[in-house]
C-alpha cells in the first residue's frame, strides 16, 4: 500500500490481448490506486455507435456523426463491494456488452477518430489529475500522460495473443475460431500502428514487458517491483 506522498501515475500501454488490464488492475489493488481502463472507454463508445446505426455493414463509421453525439456519449466505471469495476454508459452498465468480438472488431477503428481520442484523452486526464492512478492503453505513456512517472509497454507474440483471447470469449460463451480471433489481433495491431492520432508506439522512456511466457503472479511481481524501485528513485532524486 502507497502513502499518499508516493502517489503517481502508471501508464501500462500495449499490445491488444497482452494483459494489460488483468495486470494494471491487480497492481492497482495492491498498492491502493484508482484503475481507469481507457480501452473500455473506447470499447463504450464503439458500443455506442453499434448500437445508433453509426458502423455500416462494411465496418466504415459515420464519423461526423459520432463526433457530434460524442458531448452525449457519458463514460464512468462503478465500483463493486470488492473494489472490481464496471464499465458504464450513459449510467448502464455494459461491461459485458463491450466485451464481445463484435466490439473488438470494430474498436481500433473507432479509436483512430480524432475526435473520439480528442474526447477520451480529456476525460483521462481528469481522471488522473490527483494523481494515484493505474491507467492502461494504447497511447497512456505517449500521449494521455507524457510525464507519467512509471511507463510500462507490454508485448507478446500474436499466436500467443489470440489463445489468450479465445479462452476468454469462449468462458463467456461465445461461439469464435481461433483463426477468427487471430485475424482480430493482427488486424487490430495494424489499425494501432498505422492511425494518424496517437499511434500505438513503445514511450522511450517505457520498461518493455514482452509477457509470452510469464504467469500471472510473475508479471505482477514484475510490477510490483518496478514501483517500489520507481518510488525509491524519485525519493532520491528529491
Amino acid at each position: 500500500m502507497s502513502s499518499d506522498t508516493d502517489k503517481i501515475i502508471i501508464a501500462i500501454d500495449g499490445y491488444s490481448s497482452t494483459g494489460k488490464s488483468t495486470m494494471a488492475r491487480a497492481l492497482a489493488s495492491t498498492i491502493g490506486y484508482r484503475y481507469i481502463d481507457s480501452g473500455a472507454m473506447y470499447r463504450a463508445v464503439t458500443l455506442w455507435a453499434m448500437r445508433h446505426g453509426l458502423i455500416g455493414a462494411d465496418g466504415s463509421v459515420d464519423t461526423e456523426a459520432l463526433a457530434a453525439a460524442l458531448p452525449a456519449i457519458k463514460i464512468d466505471f462503478a465500483v463493486r463491494p470488492d473494489g472490481s469495476q464496471l464499465t458504464t454508459l450513459n449510467g448502464e452498465v455494459v461491461e459485458s456488452a463491450i466485451r464481445t468480438l463484435e466490439v473488438s472488431a470494430h474498436v481500433s477503428p473507432v479509436a483512430a477518430i480524432p475526435a473520439v481520442r480528442h474526447a477520451l484523452t480529456r476525460m483521462q486526464r481528469e481522471m488522473g489529475a490527483t494523481k494515484g492512478i493505474v491507467m492502461d492503453g494504447r497511447d497512456i505513456g505517449t500521449t494521455v500522460f507524457p510525464h507519467a512517472e512509471m511507463k510500462v509497454f507490454c508485448d507478446a507474440s500474436a499466436e500467443k495473443r489470440a489463445s489468450r483471447r479465445l479462452l476468454e470469449l469462449q468462458a463467456k460463451g461465445e461461439n469464435v475460431s481461433y483463426d477468427e480471433v487471430l485475424e482480430n489481433v493482427r488486424s487490430r495491431d495494424y489499425i494501432d500502428e498505422h492511425r494518424e492520432e496517437s499511434p500505438l508506439r513503445c514511450a522511450p522512456d517505457a520498461v518493455r514487458l514482452d509477457n509470452s511466457d510469464m504467469t500471472k503472479d510473475e508479471q505482477n511481481a514484475f510490477l510490483l517491483s518496478l514501483f517500489h524501485n520507481t518510488i525509491a528513485r524519485l525519493h532520491a532524486n528529491g
